[in-house]
């Protein structure tokens, strides 16, 4: 009987989960909710993986898999990785569990082999580096907490701060107050922070602006345009720490770059990080992700069962766009 490796990718916006044979077959795959276990805690954010393996069809196997190979958000210490890994086996779903980061699921999924630098820039904004001797290069990714600035919900952040500031007065006028008022249906941008500031708006909602500041950037509003830039800064910066912590400024060497803000392709963006890694990290070839992260996820997996490697092969063709 064929081993059959859980993989899964735990995202901030979605958890993805596929059931794939040792040979490379995938038999069935789910989709629940986004996975965030420092805010819900480490056994809720594992019932959105159940609730996922819910969701995949009829007479797929839901546990007893040979390996669980989990790359989530959240997961961005040891400590947190054990946590996550122990809840897993904990339900039964196979004894042998590997707990990592999300932004390493990008990294196998974009890569051509298992080696090079993954960013990713989605809600937030990660960055990983594995060297062709195994060695890793990563960041706390906390937040501003640790330094991190980027992705749509800093984005958009930014975007309300310079809003509310051109509306009253106290900054240059720029689009981002329409856009504001405009996606949000109020008559002020101050009107949207009180309603922010008494809970009646999520605020985490200020993640959709991301697009709209995208637009205006490209459109020539200057604020906007500065935001844009600084992304960009950011997402090659991360690259480049991530390169040299490993020894590799100097090596060609593919530098994935996944999530929305990335994968999007704005036209502005995308001049921005290539002018950016020509300076920075001219060996680095920036690709950005054209396969979902959870296969990502399954080549990690099969590799741990040591498969042949036609069935990465197969693995990788069944994902194919």
């Amino acid at each position: 009987m064929s081993r059959l490796v859980l993989a899964v990718d735990g995202g901030n916006s979605k958890t993805d989960v596929a059931v794939v044979s040792e040979h490379g077959a995938v038999l069935g795959a789910g989709r629940a909710g986004g996975f965030a276990p420092q805010r819900d805690g480490v056994a809720a954010a594992v019932d959105v993986i159940t609730a996922a393996l819910a969701a995949l069809p009829a007479g797929v196997p839901r546990d007893g898999y040979a390996h669980v190979s989990a790359c989530l958000a959240g997961a961005d210490l040891p400590v947190e990785e054990e946590a996550l890994a122990a809840e897993l086996a904990a339900r039964g779903l196979g004894a042998d569990v590997v707990v990592r980061n999300d932004t390493f699921a990008l990294l196998r999924a974009g890569a051509s082999g298992p080696w090079g630098v993954a960013v990713v820039c989605g809600a937030g904004i990660n960055a990983v580096g594995v060297a062709p001797s195994g060695a890793v290069a990563r960041l706390p990714a906390l937040g501003r907490l640790s330094g991190d600035w980027g992705g749509g919900q800093d984005l958009g952040e930014e975007a309300l701060w310079h809003a509310v500031r051109a509306e009253d007065g106290r900054g240059r006028p720029t689009a981002l107050a329409r856009l504001v008022t405009s996606h949000f249906g109020t008559a002020t941008v101050e009107e949207l922070v009180l309603a922010v500031h008494f809970g009646l708006v999520d605020g985490d909602r200020l993640h959709e602006l991301a697009p709209g500041v995208l637009a205006a950037a490209g459109d020539g509003d200057p604020v906007a345009r500065e935001l844009v830039e600084r992304q960009a800064e950011e997402v090659t910066v991360l690259a480049e720490v991530c390169l040299r912590r490993l020894g590799l400024l100097e090596t060609p060497v593919e530098v994935v770059l996944g999530g929305g803000l990335l994968t999007a392709r704005d036209p502005l963006m995308t001049k921005l990080l290539e002018a950016a890694f020509a300076l920075r990290a001219p060996h680095a070839e920036p690709v950005v992700a054209d396969r979902p992260p959870v296969m990502g996820a399954a080549l990690l997996g099969l590799e741990r069962l040591g498969a042949a490697k036609g069935a990465l092969t197969a693995l990788s063709t069944a994902y194919a766009r």
